[in-house]
């Protein structure tokens, strides 16, 4: 008898007819001999309708009793499952997130999961009913109600089937999986039989809304298989695990978010511990931050600009307007009209000229770049929000994303109709580690942050242009010289410039470092720009899950690299990874220090 948990989304609990019909396939995974575990959502509308209430009384209400508002939408659903599951023959019960026993911090609106204490539904499960569980909601250790932030039920329901050791979380929506892109916007988007933990990880945090992050961040933790299907069709979906559906494919995915307000903090002094104290105070805050862009200085001072959610904007504005004048800075710039598009895959670490293909296909249609930042699988631009929807078309139409990979054309296991099939072929590749017991040890520590590596790369020389005319087609233009030389890149970042020039800043092997000169004099010569070159450069990376939503880790990360007296010279931020830049004398000791920090030698 295997235990599935299902989570059903405000869209298929819109009305007692959908619920009717989300009971009934509960019930047909009982008929079939499995336990069956539902997270449910409020109804349709129902929290946009309770934040509206609220609002006519005040534009800023308590947070706390913001939770205890919202926290009433699941539970009307709950109630309403269990009695149309009784109404089909089946025994039910259904529980809050506190009678579960979900214990989340003590962050109201955007709570963690700390614990789940899984013995009330165990009994349930031991009795033959179907248990319906509260998604978005916890307790804190003082029993005040907590709600888990956007996309909530999904965390819950990933969390949940942690704890329970299911064979899987099957995710019911309004759409029959995941996408290259969102089909609303691109209606050639293609459906993907299957996605890795990473991809989906980067993909959900850069704006696909299929999936919430922090859900994505459990199910990859522990292993978890995520089964995406649609609530109104019996379509296979997409199976998220521990592979890709290709591996030679360059890209997976694009993404759009619109919700990005950009920050730029000009004239931080180059000095160590600037960084931490920079971020340390958004931290502290609990704002989470997207992109980091922090150019090479000159004289030694330099611009750091870094983008936040919309709802975290003017908590943001209000932080750094305090910050800029206590750690010496020039000026703080606000710009809310920006979006982000980005691409994600990774096919993109085994393949050169990505980046490349995706600046030109942007110049093309005329969409100018504000700002760049990269991991080893993802690739993003900041633009303007009005250019948002032609920019994620055009980065779609480039690398093709609408036709299958070759690579999956003749691979019977991923192809097939059999949503079981798709499933089966998944565990296949799970190790040995993924599919173990939880620990008691991880079953109190659920959200923490998973730092799985701290890598040092000692192959590293920093280039940087500076005063290019900020203009579409930059980009293109700068990576298409230097992919005429046949040169690997690495990190690219490119920060907001000053009166409408800009500076990027990319690294590339070092024995790469005399060639790239020579295509750095022309075009420096082609724009009337200037050149800087540092062959004695180090890139520090931390590796895991979760890193940018977790909101204190780059700021842990800048502290221990400033008590160690170590400046940084270039940072880029993502999901999966925190890289800066650091001078090799502190390579190794750098690393240490972060191993220490993060406990990355006990992974």
């Amino acid at each position: 008898m295997a235990l599935i948990v299902q989570k059903f989304g405000g869209t298929s609990v819109a009305t007692t007819e959908r619920i009717l019909a989300a009971a009934r396939r509960a019930i047909l995974e009982t008929r079939a001999g499995n336990q069956v575990v539902m997270v449910v959502s409020a109804m349709g509308k129902q929290t946009d309708s309770l934040i509206s209430l609220a609002k006519e009384l005040t534009e800023r209400p308590n947070a706390r009793e913001m939770d205890m508002l919202l926290s009433t939408g699941e539970q009307v659903t709950i109630a309403l499952m269990a009695i149309a599951l009784e109404k089909l023959g089946h025994e039910a019960v259904s529980f809050t997130g506190a009678q579960i026993g979900i214990k989340t911090d003590k962050t109201y609106n955007k709570a963690r999961i700390r614990s789940i204490s899984t013995d009330r539904m165990v009994k349930a499960l031991d009795a033959g009913k179907i248990v319906i569980a509260a998604g978005f909601q916890g307790v804190d250790d003082d029993f005040n109600i907590t709600t888990l932030g956007r996309g909530g039920s999904d965390t819950t329901a990933v969390a949940l089937a942690a704890a329970l050791k299911a064979e899987r979380c099957d995710i019911y929506t309004d759409v029959d999986g995941v996408y290259t892109t969102d089909p609303r916007i691109v209606p050639d988007a293609r459906r993907l039989n299957r996605i890795s933990y990473d991809e989906m990880l980067e993909l959900a945090s850069m704006g696909a809304g299929v999936m919430h992050s922090r859900s994505i961040e459990f199910a990859k933790k522990f292993g978890v298989l995520v089964h995406v299907r649609s609530s109104f069709t019996e379509n296979p979906g997409t199976v998220i695990g521990p592979e890709p559906e290709s591996r030679s494919a360059s890209a997976c995915g694009a993404a759009l978010a619109t919700d990005e307000t950009r920050l730029t903090v000009y004239g931080v002094p180059d000095q160590p511990g600037v960084a931490m104290r920079l971020f340390s105070k958004l931290a502290e805050a609990k704002i989470p931050i997207d992109m980091i862009a922090q150019n090479s200085s000159r004289d030694g001072r330099t611009d750091v600009s870094f983008t936040v959610q919309s709802d975290d904007a003017a908590k943001a504005r209000d932080v750094m307007m305090a910050t800029v004048e206590e750690i010496g800075a020039e000026r703080l710039e606000f710009d809310d009209k920006v979006a982000k598009v980005s691409l994600v895959g990774l096919g993109m670490t085994q393949q050169t000229g990505v980046a490349q293909r995706m600046f030109h296909a942007l110049f093309e249609h005329g969409v100018n770049i504000h700002m760049i930042a990269t991991s080893d699988i993802k690739i993003s631009a900041l633009i303007s929000r009005e250019d948002g929807v032609k920019a994620l078309r055009a980065v779609h139409d480039a690398f093709k994303l609408n036709e299958e990979p070759a690579a999956t054309a003749s691979d019977e296991s991923t192809t097939g109709s059999s949503a079981t099939k798709q499933v089966d072929s998944f565990l296949e590749g799970v190790s040995p580690r993924l599919l173990s017991h939880i620990t008691s040890a991880e079953m109190e520590e659920m959200e923490e942050v998973v730092v799985e590596a701290v890598d040092l790369d000692e192959d590293q020389a920093r280039v940087t242009l500076y005063n290019l005319p900020d203009r579409p087609g930059l980009a293109a233009d700068v990576f298409d010289k230097i992919a005429e030389g046949r040169i690997i890149v690495d990190m690219i970042v490119q920060s907001v410039g000053r009166e409408n020039l800009a500076n990027i800043t990319f690294t590339i092997p070092r024995a790469e470092l005399e060639a790239v000169k020579s295509v750095s004099t022309s075009i420096c010569d082609a724009y009337g720009c200037c050149a800087e070159f540092d062959g004695r450069v180090v890139k520090l990376t931390v590796r895991g899950s979760g890193l940018r939503s977790h909101t204190g880790l780059a700021s842990r990360m800048f502290r221990t690299l400033s008590e160690s007296n170590v400046n940084v010279s270039v940072i880029s931020l993502s999901e999966r990874c925190a890289g800066v830049l650091v001078d090799e004398a502190h390579g190794k000791t750098s690393q240490q220090k972060l191993v220490e920090e993060f406990s990355a030698n006990r992974i």
